[in-house]
């Protein structure tokens, strides 16, 4: 009976050991591909004229529910008026077209609905979890001649899944609400004038995946230092 109880001891001395060996990581870095899709005057489906976009991704974790996260994506914003059944009297025949270059940095604020990592950095953490995001961003816009720069807030949401110690694989969709009406190039082509800080101003969607790898471990003894 004793040997028995001890066995049990041991087993259980092991495995709470093994339960918490994990090391917690504060930082990511990482790219992610996906697809970009404008929303405008000129576009009312998210679905509709969808270009490829990437991304470069560093991202600071504060807890297993927390993190701060800067991006820099680089994509097109495509549509036509011919997309739409609207007439607009300053743009006449033929339909408008446009393709133009965007350039997107912005830093968000994520919230994990699970604790997130292996479960042997933090007890009760998941390796798969979604998760909410929103920030403040940048965008960049040319069509070649032209160049626009406007602020916009990014709000989304994902899943991200941690497929190695150090490995991270997510996905994530995210709404840009710019603060300008000329990210198609042309500004209020209905000729109504209009206002309010979100009124009549175009966006843009960004759905892609990601995967990013983690580093600069977080310091286990740290706070006894100070005992």
């Amino acid at each position: 009976m004793r040997k028995t109880v001890l066995m049990m001891t041991l087993l259980f001395n092991i495995f709470h050991v093994n339960a918490q060996d994990g090391t917690e990581y504060r930082m990511e870095l990482g790219a992610g591909i996906g697809m970009v899709s404008y929303e405008g005057d000129f576009n009312g489906n998210i679905l509709k004229n969808m270009q490829p976009a990437a991304s470069i991704i560093w991202r600071y974790n504060f807890n297993p529910y927390m993190g701060l996260k800067a991006m820099g994506s680089y994509g097109k914003l495509k549509g036509s008026s011919a997309n739409v059944n609207t007439y607009y009297p300053l743009l006449g025949q033929p339909s408008y077209k446009f393709n133009n270059s965007l350039v997107d940095i912005g830093l968000v604020y994520e919230y994990n609905f699970w604790p997130y990592g292996t479960g042997r950095d933090y007890r009760g953490a998941q390796k798969l979890t979604p998760f909410v995001f929103g920030g403040l961003g940048t965008s960049y816009v040319s069509n070649g001649n032209e160049n626009m720069f406007t602020t916009n807030i990014p709000l989304g949401l994902g899943v991200k899944y941690k497929i190695g110690d150090r490995t991270n694989l997510g996905v994530e969709w995210a709404m840009h609400f710019s603060l300008s009406d000329k990210l198609d190039g042309k500004k209020d082509p209905y000729t109504v004038s209009s206002s309010g800080i979100f009124k009549n101003t175009d966006c843009y969607s960004m759905l892609q995946v990601t995967l990013t790898y983690s580093f600069m471990a977080k310091c286990r003894t740290c706070h006894n230092e100070y005992e």
